[in-house]
């Protein structure tokens, strides 16, 4: 009996473990993806590159919406910047509905690779936004190339960037709560 005990703990344990690593994927790729940079996912600096190079990198910006009342455009299509230098770059969002949205941004970059080296000093991304009835916010987002993008194998000759924004619903968002 106490091998069938033991058999039965052990599948019992495996049942457990699975579980358990199912629901820590998702979380777990978040952080691994905001640590390496991995899938176009940028980084987040605390200031500003004490370096900038002569070399040029176009920075293009697109915006879509997922199942939300909004319009969501780029002030600027384009921007080319010094790699080091730090750029500005502004959204609008309009509700158009009568009622507050709570809506997260997700974002990327295109080349994957350019990930690691797109640092975001500032972001509307980095936590959700309640938008008004009606309302048309500005939404700014302070950036930077890192430097030893011109450097680094992966990040050499890479001339232009898309940085891509997608609002979503916010998950269990309360219009009690915003209003």
């Amino acid at each position: 009996m106490r091998k069938d005990h033991a058999i039965a703990a052990a599948c019992a344990g495996t049942v457990l473990l699975m579980t358990g690593a199912a629901f820590a994927a998702v979380p777990l790729y978040d952080l691994f993806c905001r640590v390496t940079g991995f899938d176009g996912t940028t980084m987040r600096a605390d200031e500003p590159s004490k370096i900038v190079l002569e070399d040029t990198v176009m920075v293009r910006f697109d915006t879509n919406v997922r199942d939300l009342p909004l319009t969501f455009k780029a002030r600027q299509v384009r921007q080319r910047l010094r790699i080091g230098e730090t750029g500005m770059a502004w959204f609008d969002v309009t509700n158009t509905s009568d009622r507050p949205v709570g809506a997260t941004a997700a974002y990327n970059v295109v080349p994957e690779k350019a990930g690691p080296y797109f640092q975001k000093l500032q972001c509307f991304c980095f936590e959700g936004q309640v938008i008004a009835p009606g309302a048309t916010v500005a939404f700014p987002v302070q950036y930077f190339i890192a430097p030893e993008m011109a450097t680094d194998r992966e990040g050499r000759g890479i001339a232009e960037i898309t940085l891509s924004y997608t609002f979503w619903p916010t998950k269990d968002f309360d219009q009690a709560v915003a209003g």
